[in-house]
């Protein structure tokens, strides 16, 4: 017997998880219960399998092995195995950014690509931070050379990352200090797969430091990297009103759903989808025409520039194929569920593999191909709209819910946001911050985990801050549960803001919560923290702001390094579930406490509770404001109660 509301908040999720169970195909949450209960010493941290000596597994109650049989004691196994995770986090979204690197300089160099500089702005922009003479220049003259630049970084020895000298003067400062500046993306994860090798380094701090090292080389690198290029090639994204919820598919057309992470491809399958002669032959297969629907991040970044609608995150993948109604699923990289194969054999849908990285047994691959992108998207556009007429009518089943919401907000973006285009600039955010009407802001990011009800952390934490004027920005899933629940239109701000915040939203037409992109695009983040200090009157450096960071419901190896880059920005960070460390209490205790907050000038809580972690968020938001003598809020709180949320 299966209650959904016990697995999703969301009541299109809901609707599907059931049809799973009375059809009885397992999801997600059923391979979850069917793993209870996991091993222990794993989600303690103090499990090590990193030489043929081991396994090797330390007993947290201290009636067993204290050390593996290297010597290695909780601490140590712990402390490597995190930033191990680090290290395979870092390298998927810097891996992205070479990608994307590799794409640009195949558009600068080649006139006749498929792709074209639309951003040339922020290219001109980009290549003076990169010292690049732009004046009398080709602007493609100029493009080749900063792909050339910005790739150079991935192999890069010595030296520091050029976009790790956009944080304040403190900020850097810190990093050289401590030792803590990214040299190379490529180099600093390397280096932590050559320090936790059997027999290298023993001491958890220093181990600890090197992970925060890598972390910062992918959110000063190679996911900055990924960000700043892809606006370039594919354009800035602006506001722009879409909807998401599996309601966004259609009975009456073939429902294309995009999966995954690079939008490389992406952005040439929304073209495709409009080429007469595809749409044609929808017609004459008995379609009304192709629809277009994004999910996880590939989800986000086709619906911040073109407006496409969203179908779902995460824990939707295979809930979208649940409805009948999927012909083609096109996935690329990272998060995608070898599961989504197995399931679509039970209905028509077609799933295609194209990323030479990620493969599947008995699924369709068509390799992407940057220099033929039109011509690889009609092909597999083309397969969605042939298998069309393989779709049996009586098992389709969509929800009816589709939420509008407004994505599309960059750090760039924030100048005429706020200040229109007769004044672009920070100033009015800085002074609704100094004067009291918003607390704060807060960074809440990350994935969907099946450990708990889908979306309830997500919702519960944005709802609990707006509702005390902390302005949230949210990224990758956890934008996507937002939009879900509504809270991403500006009349969000009258049902659930606190008065301060509802007043500046009202003021300038915006969310509450503002949909800042997929998982790369958390580096907007940090940008925008870097632009509040330029404009003046919250300190010197991103840990003296009143700013905040969580990651509710995380589940991947990519949330731990954002958790690490965030936190060795400035920016305290609270993770729903805690960190696998809590067997190593000296190491528990170090990423907790005074130890990592010494080093960086933050620090990490766990509590999974939504509320309480908003509270933790806000009370730290709080001393902040306190330290920089701030004056009270202007209005208490008058927003509504929030509306209960499953428990964790």
């Amino acid at each position: 017997m299966v209650d959904p509301k016990q697995r999703s908040i969301d009541p299109a999720a809901q609707q599907m998880i059931q049809r799973a169970a009375d059809e009885q195909i397992d999801l997600a949450w059923d391979r979850y219960e069917a793993m209870q209960p996991q091993c222990g010493f794993g989600q303690l941290g103090i499990c090590c399998r990193n030489c043929h000596m081991g396994p090797c597994r330390i007993d947290p109650f201290g009636n067993g092995p204290q050390r593996g049989v290297c010597g290695a004691t909780a601490d140590v196994i712990a402390a490597r195995n995190l930033i191990r995770m680090v290290a395979a986090g870092a390298a998927a979204h810097s891996d992205h950014g070479r990608d994307i690197a590799h794409v640009f300089l195949q558009a600068a160099c080649n006139p006749d690509s498929d792709y074209e500089l639309k951003d040339q702005d922020k290219l001109l922009a980009l290549a003076e931070e990169y010292d690049i003479e732009v004046d009398s220049r080709p602007i493609q003259e100029v493009a080749v050379e900063l792909g050339e630049k910005a790739l150079a970084e991935f192999g890069q020895q010595d030296g520091e990352l050029v976009m790790s000298h956009r944080a304040p003067e403190a900020r850097i400062q810190r990093w050289r200090e401590t030792g803590l500046m990214p040299r190379g993306i490529d180099r600093e994860i390397v280096q932590i797969m050559h320090q936790t090798h059997i027999g290298v380094d023993a001491d958890y701090r220093n181990i600890l430091k090197q992970g925060l090292r890598a972390a910062l080389s992918d959110g000063w690198g190679g996911s900055m990297i990924a960000t700043d290029l892809q606006d370039i090639l594919f354009g800035s994204p602006e506001p722009v009103r879409s909807k998401i919820n599996l309601g966004v598919l259609k009975e009456d057309k073939v429902n294309i759903v995009v999966h995954g992470h690079e939008p490389a491809l992406s952005e040439m399958i929304v073209e495709a989808a409009r080429d007469p002669e595809l749409l044609k032959r929808a017609e004459e297969v008995g379609a009304t025409g192709i629809n277009l629907a994004g999910m996880c991040c590939t989800g986000l970044e086709i619906l911040m520039r073109k407006g496409v609608p969203a179908a779902g995150s995460f824990l939707h993948q295979e809930l979208a194929i649940m409805t009948g109604a999927v012909d083609l699923m096109i996935v690329d990289v990272q998060c995608i569920m070898p599961a989504v194969a197995e399931l679509a054999d039970c209905w028509h849908t077609k799933v295609i593999t194209t990323s030479p990285k990620a493969k599947m047994p008995g699924v369709e691959h068509i390799e992407f191909d940057e220099h033929h992108a039109y011509e690889v998207a009609k092909r597999i556009i083309r397969l969605g709209v042939e298998n069309f007429a393989n779709r049996q009518p009586q098992r389709v089943q969509i929800p009816e819910e589709e939420t509008e919401l407004v994505g599309g907000f960059t750090a760039e973006y924030v100048y005429t946001l706020l200040g229109g285009r007769f004044r672009p600039s920070y100033r009015p955010l800085n002074d609704a911050i100094i004067s009291g009407r918003i607390r704060g802001v807060a960074g809440v990011v990350g994935c969907e985990n099946p450990e708990l009800p889908q979306g309830s952390c997500h919702v519960g934490i944005a709802k609990e801050l707006i509702k005390n004027d902390v302005l949230v920005l949210a990224g990758g899933c956890s934008a996507l549960s937002d939009a879900r629940a509504g809270l991403m239109v500006p009349e969000a701000a009258f049902k659930y803001a606190g008065k301060g915040l509802r007043e500046v939203c009202e003021t300038v037409g915006m969310p509450p919560v503002l949909n800042v992109g997929s998982c790369v695009d958390n580096t907007r983040i940090l940008i925008a923290c870097c632009e509040v200090l330029k404009e003046g009157g919250l300190g010197q450096d991103i840990s003296d702001l009143p700013v905040a960071g969580a990651a509710p419901e995380w589940m991947s190896e990519k949330a731990i390094s954002i958790g690490y880059y965030v936190v060795g920005s400035g920016i305290y960070t609270v993770f729903g579930t805690p960190q696998p460390v809590m067997g190593a209490p000296a190491v528990r205790d170090f990423i907790t406490g005074e130890g990592i907050e010494q080093l960086v000038g933050a620090r990490f809580d766990f509590e999974p509770d939504p509320i309480k972690a908003a509270h933790l968020m806000i009370e730290h938001i709080n001393r902040k404001r306190e330290e920089l003598r701030l004056g009270p809020m202007m209005y208490e709180s008058e927003a509504q109660e929030p509306e209960p949320v499953a428990a964790s």
